[in-house]
C-alpha cells in the first residue's frame, strides 16, 4: 500500500551510499521537500530529470529542498560506479541516496519509477505521484505547498 497523505516524512537512513552530501529527516524539517525516486535503468526517470532540476533551481529561493533516491529496478542498477556516472550525467546536484537494499524505498512504500513525494515544511506528506504522468500530477501539489500560483512547466 502506498504511503498515505498526511504521513510524516520517513527517515532517510539505510542508504548504501550518499552522493552530494547526506541529509537527515531532521535537517529537512522546516522546509518544503520534494523526494524523487529514480533508477539508472528507467528511461522515464531520465526524461524527467531536467524538469526536476529546473524545479530544484527555480524554487530554491522559496526554500524547496530536493532529495534524490536511486532505488534499483534490476540487478544492473546496483553497480555503484555505473550509478555514480549516471548521477553525474543526469546533473543531479541535490543529495542523492543510493538505496541498493531498498531500505528507504520500503519506508516510503515506493514501488514506482519515477516516483515523487511532496512534504510541507512540517514534514507532512501533501502529495505523491509516479510513472509516466508523475511530473504533471505532482506539479500542482508542489506549487500549492510552495505558495506558487501559476503553472510554468
Amino acid at each position: 500500500m502506498p504511503l498515505r497523505m498526511g504521513t510524516p516524512l520517513p527517515e532517510l537512513t539505510g542508504a548504501t551510499e550518499w552522493i552530494n552530501g547526506e541529509v537527515t529527516r531532521e535537517q529537512l524539517l522546516g522546509s518544503p521537500v520534494l523526494v524523487h525516486f529514480f533508477a539508472k535503468s528507467c528511461p522515464i526517470c531520465h526524461d524527467n530529470m531536467p524538469t526536476v532540476a529546473e524545479w530544484r533551481d527555480r524554487y530554491a529561493d522559496l526554500g524547496l529542498k530536493v532529495v534524490a533516491i536511486h532505488m534499483p529496478r534490476e540487478q544492473s542498477d546496483t553497480d555503484l560506479e555505473a550509478v555514480r556516472a549516471d548521477i553525474e550525467a543526469l546533473g543531479i546536484k541535490e543529495p542523492c541516496a543510493i538505496d541498493n537494499l531498498h531500505a528507504i524505498g520500503e519506508r516510503f512504500e515506493n514501488q514506482l519509477w519515477p516516483a515523487y513525494y511532496v512534504f510541507d515544511a512540517e514534514g507532512v506528506m501533501r502529495g505523491r505521484a509516479g510513472g509516466y504522468a508523475g511530473l504533471r500530477m505532482i506539479e500542482p501539489i508542489l506549487k500549492r505547498v510552495l505558495g506558487v500560483e501559476e503553472a510554468t512547466v
